[in-house]
């Protein structure tokens, strides 16, 4: 089909589209993705709010989108509809995402080791122009690019206050 969004424009309407409809509900929108798997095409819309994303949340943001993304029509592929919470490790992919985490746990995945180790967990410092400073819960303090790691994640699971302090 002629004129149809393809990859990051499809992602980039569906978000326009999708923003004003989710902040209705007392929602934002954390991340879409339009991806193939396999042989299937999937439109995911994952979303955040204040105190976390119930299940009516998902329900209630599908149903909202579901005439308007008709209308609009963005893709070509027949595709299906996910709408979910980015979960308890949720990807930093945005800038928007590091800024609300600067203070907070993160876990980090380098592409390239940095003194022999590519995986690291603690807190993040700052986020400047693509670039993130962070300080490993080994102590080390360091800033690389964005474009450095492989993911950086929140790290809701590690408890600063158990892991990583004897009593």
């Amino acid at each position: 089909m002629a004129g149809k969004n393809k990859g990051g424009n499809v992602v980039k309407t569906v978000r326009a589209m999708a923003e004003p409809l989710a902040a209705d509900l007392g929602l934002s929108i954390w991340d879409v993705r339009f991806v193939k798997e396999g042989a299937e095409h999937y439109l995911r819309i994952f979303i955040d709010k204040e105190g976390g994303v119930s299940i009516d949340d998902c329900v209630n943001l599908s149903h909202a989108v579901n005439g308007p993304l008709d209308e609009l029509d963005p893709i070509a592929e027949s595709y299906t509809l996910e709408v979910s919470s980015p979960g308890a490790e949720r990807p930093l992919t945005r800038d928007e995402h590091f800024e609300k985490y600067v203070g907070s746990r993160i876990q980090v995945k380098l592409i390239r080791p940095l003194d022999g180790v590519r995986d690291f967990k603690g807190i993040l410092l700052d986020y400047t122009d693509g670039n993130i400073s962070f300080r490993s819960d080994e102590g080390k303090a360091f800033v690389f690019s964005k474009k450095e790691a492989s993911y950086v994640k929140a790290d809701d699971f590690t408890d600063p206050e158990v892991d990583g302090k004897d009593e």
